[in-house]
Formats: C-alpha cells, sequence, structure tokens
C-alpha cells in the first residue's frame, strides 16, 4: 500500500514527483513521465507578467488535460500585484495546485528580480506568497526555493517560515546555492533543517537519479515527496522503478528494445501535440532522442545523430541502428 501526502486537499502518491523544466517537460514528456508513474507534476513557469499582458503562449503553457492531474501551474514574478492578477487568470485553467518559482537561476529571470533573486528578499517572498495565496482562494499554493543566494547566504530554513507564515501549503527545496546553478551536489541536509523547522509538508530535490537516491533523499531528509528533474531526462522508467518498490511489486528495467519504442513514442506525441510542422517539432524531439540513448554503448556518435534528425522516418532509422548496435556489442561480450 503506497502512502499518500496531502497538500491543501490534494492527495499525492508518496512516490517520486517531476520537477517543472522549462523548454523540457511540456506537455508530451508530462504524459510520458505519467504514464510511467510519475505521482505529480509542475508544468513549466510561466511568467506573470507574460499573463497579465495576454501573452499568446499562456493558454498552451496553463492548459491542464485530465491526464496529467493532479498538476500545478508555476508562475514566477517580483511583484505580488502581478502574481495576483495572474493568479485570478490561471484559476480559469484550474489548476490543482499554483506553485511560485523562487528558485530559478537563469539570469533572464533572475535580472528581473523573480526566481531565486528573491531568496535575498524574504520580505517582498512572503508579501508575493500571501497574495498569491489570497487571490488562488481554496486553490493550494505552493512554492520552490534553493538553499540559499550562495555559500555566505544559506538561509533556506528562514526563508521556508516566513513562506510557512504566508499561507504556503508545501514547499520544494532544491540543495543548491542559486551561484551552483545545477553543479556541484545537492545538500541533503539543508532539505532536512527545512523539514524540522516547518509544519507543512517538504518536497526534496536535487540529483535524484534513480531508485537508490530517491530512498536516500527520504532517509536523509525526512521530506514528505521526492522530486526528479534531469534524472528523468530520457528515463520516465525512473518513476515505474520507484512506484514498484514503493507498491512492493517486481521491477524489470526496459530493454533497449523497449527504450527505443518508449523514445519512437514519445517522439510521435510532441509531433502530434505540436502546431507546428513535423520538421520543426522533430527540432524539439532531438534533444529527447538522444537522452534515451544516454548510458548504452556508443551512445555518444548516436547522440550526435539524433541532433541532425529532420524527420519521424529518420528517427525510426537511428532507432534500428541504435538496437542492432547494442545486439552486436552484447553478442561480443559473450
Amino acid at each position: 500500500m503506497i502512502d499518500t501526502v496531502n497538500i491543501g486537499g490534494v492527495s499525492l502518491k508518496k512516490t517520486a514527483v517531476l520537477a517543472p523544466m522549462a523548454g523540457v517537460a511540456d506537455r508530451a514528456y508530462r504524459l510520458m513521465c505519467r504514464e510511467f508513474g510519475a505521482a505529480y507534476m509542475v508544468s513549466e513557469m510561466v511568467s506573470a507578467k507574460g499573463i497579465c499582458y495576454s501573452d499568446r503562449k499562456t493558454a498552451e503553457l496553463c492548459t491542464i488535460t485530465d491526464e496529467e492531474r493532479p498538476m500545478a501551474i508555476q508562475l514566477f514574478g517580483s511583484e505580488p500585484d502581478f502574481m495576483a492578477k495572474a493568479v485570478e487568470i490561471v484559476l480559469q485553467y484550474e489548476p490543482d495546485i499554483i506553485d511560485i518559482n523562487m528558485g530559478c537561476p537563469v539570469p533572464k529571470v533572475v535580472n528581473t528580480g523573480a526566481g531565486s533573486a528573491l531568496m535575498k528578499d524574504i520580505d517582498l517572498a512572503a508579501a508575493i506568497t500571501e497574495s498569491t495565496v489570497k487571490a488562488a482562494g481554496k486553490t493550494p499554493v505552493t512554492v520552490k526555493f534553493r538553499s540559499g543566494w550562495n555559500p555566505d547566504n544559506v538561509n533556506a530554513v528562514g526563508f521556508a517560515k516566513a513562506l510557512e507564515n504566508a499561507g504556503a501549503a508545501a514547499l520544494t527545496v532544491h540543495g543548491r546555492t542559486r551561484d551552483q546553478f545545477y553543479s556541484g551536489t545537492s545538500d541533503f541536509g539543508i532539505i532536512k533543517a527545512v523539514k524540522e523547522a516547518v509544519g507543512i509538508p517538504v518536497i526534496g530535490s536535487g540529483d535524484v537519479t534513480d531508485l537508490a537516491s530517491c530512498l536516500a533523499m527520504y532517509e536523509e531528509t525526512g521530506c514528505d515527496l521526492v522530486m526528479i528533474g534531469r534524472g528523468s531526462y530520457g528515463n520516465p522508467f525512473i518513476f515505474s522503478e520507484i512506484e514498484s518498490w514503493f507498491g512492493e511489486k517486481p521491477y524489470t528495467p526496459p530493454t533497449v528494445e523497449e527504450k527505443m519504442e518508449v523514445m519512437l513514442r514519445h517522439i510521435r506525441l510532441i509531433i502530434s501535440l505540436s502546431e507546428k510542422t513535423e520538421e520543426l517539432a522533430i527540432h524539439e524531439a532531438r534533444k529527447h532522442a538522444a537522452w534515451y540513448m544516454n548510458g548504452c554503448y556508443g551512445s555518444a556518435k548516436f547522440r550526435g545523430r539524433c541532433y541532425q534528425l529532420s524527420s519521424y522516418e529518420e528517427a525510426v532509422g537511428l532507432a534500428e541502428e541504435f538496437i542492432e548496435l547494442q545486439r552486436w556489442h552484447n553478442a561480443q561480450k559473450r
């Protein structure tokens, strides 16, 4: 029996959830991860100001299909009023949760005072949270942030307390400072410290790439949920592995044939959901195709070829070649 975690009335399986990843975790990606057992997912981050100014991409980014639920819409911004107005607009898409991004380290976000820049201004971060909570009404609000701005300013615990007091229903902590971006290692200790300091659910994020690291995150931090980002690249199977373990069911890793079948299905989904031509949609699919080949014999050469794909038929041919190479390699080892 898999345990559940309650976030403001939203019940989530205590297995693993998919991180919001701009430019990666689009609808096709989310649907693939959901199929393999992701317990919950968050949209790509959406600009609060963009929404308020009727950004043409709002509907694309905020629409939630039944297959994706439970799901949150993630907003970023640095002004409480704009965040509140944006929430009022996105509520029409009926998100299960509203998530606020206070952890993005990318300069174009940070330079607007949003994302992880808010970790330098706890009062403003709390004001944004409070404004968002008020506008969201019965829809729970969560916040995702980092351990701090830099090694000299690791303030996640005080930050978390302020956000809890401002009405946040749950918190997601990525165990890196802003200046680390995605280098170094995630500090599980700071996630544990946040968990011990607040009375609301805490989601741990950073460096979870397989079942072992997921279990380590749970054990070492005491967090309520584990979030997986880059560990899911070309690997939606990670959610099946984790769900199987918690459900006390056997798990069999995918064969290379199964990986390639899922990769091609993922590409077909990207094409079918895109409003662009197949050729342009394939451009978006290239990185995903390359990620599915990671860790296999000769994958470096094939990943390079993935970035040259211009049609689905080429992807099929490349997958077949890749399977044959793995079969040949395995025969040589016997």
